[in-house]
C-alpha cells in the first residue's frame, strides 16, 4: 500500500464523483510567537485561534477545523470549547475537529460536545476521528497503550451507532454497556458529518467503511499519489457492503504567502524545529533542505508557495487520489498571528477560486 499506485488504479481513484468540492483549513493550535520572535501564552494563541476562524469564515473557506492535542507547543486540548467561540461569530463555514483523539475520550462525550456545537452554529459542525499519532493523551487520561487497537475500534463502533440517533444499546470490553440509552442533544435533522482520520493502515480504511464513516487521508510525508489505493480500497469496501459511495477528504500542511520564495523562507525554518522536536517519539528523520525542497515540490506533500502555486498541487493531488476535500494544515510553530492571517485570506481570496477554476 505504500508504492506508487498503477495506471489502472490512478484511473480508478480518479473518476468523478458527485460530492460537492470543499476547501478547508486545519490548525493545531501552534503556539505562535510575537514581534520579538517570543513566544505567546497559550490564552492568547487561543485567543488568536478564534481571530483565524473568523477571518476564514470572512474569505470563503469552506471548513476551519481544529486538531486535538495535550502539549506546551499546541495547546488546544478542548477544541470544541474554541469552534464554539468562532461559530458565535460567524455563519457559513463549517466547523469541526481534526482530529479528535477518540481512543482516549469518552464516545458518548465527543458525541454530545459535537452536537451541541451543531445547534449552537446552525448545523455547521463536523468531527474527525483519530486513533491518535500522538499518544500524550493516553497517559494524561489513564488508557494502556496496550489497548490501543482495541480502544478504537470499539469506540468508534459505539460512535457510529450514536451518530444513528435514537436509543442507544452497546456492549464491548472496555467501556460499560448502553441499554436503551437516550443521549442528548438530539440532532435537528440527522447525523452531523464524521469521518476518520487515515495515515496509512488498510484496516483503518475498511473500519471507515464498515461503520458509515467518510475517509480523511492524513498525507505529512512523501508522495500523496501513494494513498490513491487507500481512495480505490474505500470505494470498493462500501460496494462489497451494498454501501453507497462516500466522500474522501485530505489533510496535509502548508503555508501560502505572495510569492514562492517568502512562502519557503518564512515556513522551512519552523517546520524543521517542529520535526526535530517530535522526531524521537514519532520515528520521523530531521528533515535537511533538500528534503524539505522535494516535499514543498510536485511530487511531496507540503503545499507551500504563492497561490497559484499552492492551487495547482491541490487541484493535482484531488485529482489523483479521487478526492473532494482537501485540508490545508496552515501554519507552523514560530510563525507570527500576523503571517497566519495573511496565509489565510490568501488561501480563500485566491487559492480556493482558482483550484475551483481548475477543476471545473
Amino acid at each position: 500500500m505504500t508504492t506508487a499506485p498503477s495506471d489502472a488504479v490512478r484511473a480508478s481513484a480518479a473518476e468523478p464523483t458527485t460530492f460537492p468540492l470543499v476547501l478547508g483549513l486545519d490548525t493545531f493550535g501552534d503556539v505562535t510567537n510575537d514581534d520579538d520572535n517570543r513566544p505567546l501564552s497559550h490564552a492568547q494563541t487561543i485567543r488568536n485561534l478564534v481571530e483565524q476562524g473568523v477571518l476564514a469564515d470572512q474569505v470563503g473557506v469552506d471548513f476551519f477545523g481544529i486538531g486535538e492535542h495535550h502539549t506546551d507547543d499546541y495547546p488546544l486540548s478542548a477544541a470544541d470549547v474554541v469552534l464554539g467561540a468562532i461559530a458565535a461569530r460567524t455563519t457559513r463555514v463549517r466547523l469541526g475537529s481534526a482530529v479528535t483523539v477518540l481512543s482516549s475520550d469518552d464516545p458518548v462525550r465527543v458525541f454530545q460536545r459535537y452536537s451541541t456545537l451543531n445547534a449552537v452554529s446552525g448545523g455547521r459542525a463536523e468531527v474527525i476521528l483519530g486513533r491518535g499519532s500522538s499518544i500524550d493523551s493516553f497517559p494524561l487520561f489513564g488508557y494502556d497503550l496496550a489497548d490501543y487497537e482495541q480502544l478504537f475500534e470499539e469506540k468508534a463502533q459505539l460512535f457510529a451507532e450514536l451518530l444513528k440517533g435514537g436509543p442507544v444499546t452497546w456492549e464491548g470490553k472496555l467501556r460499560a454497556p448502553l441499554h436503551n440509552q437516550d443521549v442528548v442533544p438530539h440532532t435537528e435533522s440527522g447525523p452531523f458529518p464524521a469521518w476518520i482520520g487515515v495515515g496509512g493502515n488498510p484496516q483503518s480504511v475498511i473500519r471507515a467503511a464498515r461503520y458509515g464513516y467518510s475517509l480523511m487521508l492524513a498525507i505529512i510525508r512523501g508522495s500523496p499519489a501513494r494513498f490513491a489505493p487507500f481512495s480505490q480500497l474505500f470505494q470498493q469496501a462500501l460496494q462489497q457492503l451494498g454501501q453507497a459511495p462516500r466522500p474522501v477528504g485530505v489533510h496535509s500542511p502548508g503555508h501560502v504567502a505572495a510569492t514562492d520564495e517568502q512562502a519557503r523562507e518564512e515556513f522551512w525554518p519552523h517546520y524543521r524545529e517542529a520535526i526535530r522536536r517530535v522526531a524521537r517519539t514519532r520515528g520521523f528523520a530531521v528533515p535537511t533542505k533538500e528534503s524539505f525542497l522535494y516535499e514543498i515540490g510536485p511530487r511531496g506533500s507540503l503545499y507551500v508557495g504563492s497561490p497559484e502555486t499552492v492551487a495547482q498541487k491541490i487541484a493535482a493531488n484531488l485529482t489523483v487520489l479521487g478526492a473532494n476535500r482537501f485540508e490545508m494544515k496552515y501554519g507552523m510553530g514560530g510563525l507570527s498571528h500576523e503571517a497566519l492571517m495573511t496565509a489565510i485570506e490568501l488561501y480563500g481570496t485566491q487559492v480556493i477560486p482558482r483550484v475551483r477554476e481548475i477543476l471545473s
